[in-house]
């Protein structure tokens, strides 16, 4: 149903022994939303990430994708149901060109008297087509991937994932190593997946960023949401003391 939430987290929680990195996590994200997710380093942002998308199993808590409760036992399964995690370093094979990467494990063959053919041309034809489509400019799809700048291949990447159907993507800290411009297209193909109805989690200490790119901003500080709300309805102002916890530091003393 529309109205139902991509991604919903219901009181998520991970122990790692006696540490425990997520104390009860909720919060949802829409189809075509982009959600920033903030806070300090070990927050747990990335260990939530890795539960979404199937490199953990939280504690306790629930999962909903498209309002099914899910646990996925591996980042395959998270991937065959529209969940993709991007990183900073990109899972493309350098030493081959863009169609290739596109369509490695999915290449389109054809028969010819029991010999299977790749079929080259139309799959670099689906390749241009797909990029063209989210505005990407690459000189040749036959470029091999090394010689391609960072922010081309983080487009390949997106773009692949929208290709094949993809219906969340997290980006964990996709602009850190990459310069103004290459920052300002990425976060120009954000705003174009999510247009598409794809949901998007971005990670990021950049909260410019956030604030160019989100519709909503949640703040994780010591494993719990401190903060969730409308990146209309707030300022960086609002959310720093969010993330570094003065904010209850304050109230606590007024208390």
């Amino acid at each position: 149903m529309a109205d139902t939430p991509l991604l919903q987290l219901e009181e998520i929680t991970k122990n790692f022994g006696a540490i425990q990195a997520l104390r009860g996590i909720s919060f949802s994200i829409g189809r075509g939303e982009v959600v920033a997710l903030l806070g300090d380093n070990g927050a747990g942002k990335s260990t939530l990430v890795k539960i979404i998308s199937g490199g953990l199993e939280q504690s306790s808590g629930r999962i909903l994708f498209e309002g099914v409760e899910r646990k996925f036992a591996s980042p395959a399964e998270a991937k065959a149901a529209g969940i993709e995690t991007v990183y900073q370093d990109l899972s493309l094979c350098t030493n081959v060109d863009v169609v290739a990467n596109f369509f490695m494990g999915r290449e389109i063959v054809k028969k010819w008297f029991g010999i299977p053919i790749l079929q080259e041309a139309e799959m670099e034809a689906a390749v241009a087509k797909t990029m063209a489509n989210a505005g990407t400019r690459i000189p040749s799809l036959r470029t091999n991937v090394e010689h391609l700048s960072g922010g081309q291949r983080q487009a390949i990447e997106l773009n692949r994932f929208v290709h094949w159907g993809g219906k969340l993507v997290l980006l964990d800290e996709p602009f850190a190593a990459l310069g103004v411009e290459q920052t300002r297209r990425g976060l120009e193909m954000v705003k174009r997946i999510a247009a598409q109805g794809i949901g998007v989690v971005i990670i990021t200490h950049i909260m410019a960023q956030a604030f160019q790119v989100a519709d909503r901003i949640v703040v994780i500080r010591h494993g719990v949401v401190a903060g969730d709300v409308k990146r209309t309805a707030t300022s960086p102002d609002e959310v720093v003391p969010m993330i570094t916890g003065e904010a209850l530091q304050g109230q606590a003393q007024q208390a």
